[in-house]
């Protein structure tokens, strides 16, 4: 019984070592550096608004941002599906594979082909998503609360070295693209892209094998129907604390998620940094989140998961700020390497801290409302950060405006009492 659990719990951080590979190359590092090649100088035009132009760095906002809206409209009913049908397994396996086949896709695109290219991202990034509603539902299966950080720091650890490592051999086969027989530096990143789905395809394989079956919730069926649909959002008034925590988390985890989404084309524009410097600073901070993971899991441990979170959200802030007046790729590094300590730890603590106030039997529903929380983080932190940027004409105030994010989640988060919220998930 044991070694099943051990085996489990290897194959569900396995998982985040297989997509991690999406989040690196796809959504952080290559993807928008050679999206901004695809875009023409000074901007373009788009069918449904002829008379405006639109830089690189908004159309990339705007394709995350309709990604995620998609996925939060559908995310509770997913989630009840799942806990009613015992489809955990089966629907993270489907979204694996619409995720694995959208980005092997992206390979196929060419100078020019930005819109393609948009509408393939826009999949796969609603894919990867997705999964994740069902992957992050086996949280409360695998560990009970007090081991629920670690599990979950321990997950993101192995993401941020699986990301790193393939981030590491796309970044080769970019540099020395002429040493591996490609034409240019874009046949070689589309190759990455290909490389991608099948690093996230076959790691991703011991997962199914091991991560265990789920009981379903009750044998009544679900019905989509709207009238249900905003009776599942009407349940979560029944769990104060786990309500304030997914506002609190939507509010600084959209700063979180749009650094990380547009901190590629922020350095690529404003700083004028090259590709290499692009992805090897993102190669350091794959590698340096790893122990910035596990460390803040003991801090956890130490002062309480809500208060290491706090933390991490203080330095955020001040990221934002050095962000705003850096000016050299020195700096840029620096402040690599600052997100690298505070990223894995701030996520894995939200996770397995919103993992300690969900009812088990209510897992991927719940989880459901999580990826709403945060994929609208994914919304809104993009959408300003792309209208701030078409209206100031620079990415700079956009950086500065999205340190409200941090400031408005810190202070709901010190609102959330966990442990009523704990009790609260058993008593019902």
């Amino acid at each position: 019984m044991r070694n099943q659990q051990q085996k489990a719990r290897w194959g569900w951080c396995l998982y985040d070592w297989a997509n991690s590979a999406f989040a690196t190359v796809i959504l952080a590092a290559v993807l928008p550096v050679y999206f901004v090649s695809l875009v023409p100088d000074g901007g373009t035009t788009l069918p449904f608004m002829p008379h405006h132009k639109f830089s690189a760095t908004s159309i990339w906002g705007y394709s995350v941002s309709v990604s995620m809206l998609i996925l939060a409209l559908a995310a509770p009913a997913l989630g009840a599906l799942a806990d009613r049908n015992a489809w955990h397994k089966r629907l993270l396996m489907f979204f694996w594979l619409c995720g694995c086949t959208a980005t092997a896709l992206l390979a196929t695109t060419g100078p020019g082909d930005y819109l393609l290219a948009a509408g393939f991202f826009i999949l796969g990034n609603l894919a990867f998503a997705g999964a994740n509603i069902f992957y992050n539902a086996y949280l409360p299966f695998l560990a009970p609360i007090e081991q629920a950080d670690r599990l979950s720091a321990r997950g993101f650890a192995y993401g941020y070295v699986g990301g790193g490592l393939l981030l590491a051999l796309d970044f080769l086969l970019i540099l020395k693209f002429e040493s591996f027989g490609f034409a240019d530096r874009g046949a070689a990143t589309r190759f990455g892209f290909l490389l991608t789905a099948c690093w996230w395809f076959l790691f991703a394989i011991p997962t199914f094998i091991y991560l265990p079956k789920t009981d379903k919730r009750s044998s009544a069926r679900y019905r989509f129907s709207l009238t249900g649909y905003f009776n599942q959002f009407r349940q979560l008034l029944d769990y104060r604390d786990l309500c304030i925590f997914l506002i609190a988390f939507l509010c600084y985890n959209d700063g979180i998620q749009t650094v990380i989404s547009v901190s590629a084309i922020y350095a690529r524009e404003e700083l004028q940094l090259g590709q290499g410097t692009i992805i090897g600073c993102f190669l350091m901070i794959q590698f340096m989140a790893m122990p910035g993971a596990l460390f803040f899991a003991r801090i956890g441990e130490k002062i309480g998961t809500s208060r290491a979170i706090l933390l991490s959200l203080i330095i955020f802030l001040l990221v934002c700020f050095f962000a705003y007046r850096m000016t050299s790729a020195y700096e840029f590094w620096i402040l690599g390497a600052v997100i690298a300590l505070i990223l894995g730890g701030s996520q894995a603590l939200s996770r397995s801290l919103f993992a300690g106030m969900v009812p088990k039997q209510k897992s991927a529903e719940f989880f459901g409302f999580f990826a709403i929380s945060s994929r609208f983080a994914a919304i809104f932190g993009p959408l300003l950060f792309a209208l701030v940027a078409d209206l100031s004409g620079s990415s700079r105030n956009s950086i500065l405006a999205l340190g409200l994010f941090f400031v408005v989640g810190g202070t709901l988060l010190l609102l959330v009492n966990v442990k009523r919220g704990q009790d609260k998930a058993i008593d019902l």
